[in-house]
């Protein structure tokens, strides 16, 4: 008796979703470059395409007479950046980044330094609060409440008189360079200003970096003889620079284009954003604002550089 055939079955073609599937488990490096894809795209589009769009224009030069730009490419823009007018609006700003920069490490380190390390429960909750609450609130809303408090008539100069202190508030206002006739009008309550806004920015990544230091190093550190302060320049100070580095990088970069806390908190004193924004809206040289625009570029590449030599981002 003959053996009956078995008919063969095939199985059935796979699913797109399963080739899919195979080819990303087959090529493990094609998932993450297909999340990648798009918000590198956007980066491209968007940020490498204005900054292209503006070294483009720096390049043309302005029409005295008829007002228009002329696409003639040409440097006068760049050599006009190096007028002693201008040099002496760059060195201003720059001065002025340094020196909140260094304002707000020194006043947020020590406070992103007992948030990290002592602080516990419901009062690192309220630290964060406290450090987090002013970002809640409007830019301008800030800024122009400083305006008031700053004012000759305001609650700083009302609290310097009941402490008796208005000599001291007097002899700061009477300083050549940093004083005016009041602090809303003045290079100090810019400063002040500018430290105010920006040391939020400072402290929440130093604060994570210090969190992210084993207590096993401090102990270990404590053990092998080092001093409190040995432990923070051996230890705490150089696996917390990436941190540092972070925060100032935002405060160097945040003063150094603002444009509006000098326009409303100081005298007539002008800073790079204000150049820019007063040659592109209200002269009209938009090639010249371009070229000026740049010079922060220029500075916080030289900036990066100088961090990344000083080992700043060995640690990241």
């Amino acid at each position: 008796m003959s053996a009956i055939p078995v008919p063969i079955r095939r199985s059935a073609a796979p699913s797109l979703a399963d080739r899919l599937s195979t080819l990303l488990y087959r090529r493990r490096g094609l998932l993450p470059a297909l999340l990648l894809l798009p918000p590198l795209l956007w980066f491209g589009v968007v940020y490498l395409g204005a900054l292209l769009s503006l070294l483009a224009n720096a390049f043309f030069h302005i029409d005295e007479f008829s007002g228009t730009v002329v696409r003639e490419i040409g440097v006068s823009n760049f050599i006009e950046i190096f007028s002693p007018t201008n040099l002496d609006v760059a060195l201003r700003s720059i001065v002025m980044a340094v020196l909140v920069t260094l304002a707000c490490v020194a006043i947020g380190f020590p406070i992103a330094y007992y948030m990290a390390r002592y602080a516990r429960g419901k009062t690192k909750a309220l630290l964060y609060v406290a450090v987090m609450l002013p970002l809640w609130s409007s830019y301008l809303v800030r800024l122009y409440a400083w305006k008031l408090l700053l004012a000759k008539e305001g609650a700083i100069s009302w609290l310097a008189q009941q402490l008796h202190l208005q000599w001291l508030l007097d002899a700061l206002l009477a300083a050549p360079v940093v004083g005016a006739n009041s602090l809303s009008f003045s290079p100090l309550g810019t400063f002040i200003v500018f430290v105010y806004m920006w040391l939020p920015f400072v402290i929440l990544p130093i604060q994570a970096a210090i969190e992210r230091i084993p207590p096993s190093l401090l102990e270990a550190s404590a053990d092998l003889g080092a001093t409190p302060g040995r432990t923070f320049r051996s230890v705490v100070w150089p696996l917390a620079m990436p941190g540092v580095a972070a925060g100032t990088i935002f405060s160097f970069s945040l003063t150094l284009g603002d444009y509006i806390i000098p326009q409303v908190i100081g005298n007539s004193t002008l800073y790079i954003g204000q150049v820019v924004y007063r040659q592109q809206g209200v002269a009209g040289n938009l090639p010249f604002a371009a070229a000026f625009s740049l010079v922060p570029i220029v500075v916080i590449a030289v900036y990066l550089w100088l961090a990344k030599r000083k080992g700043a981002f060995d640690a990241l």
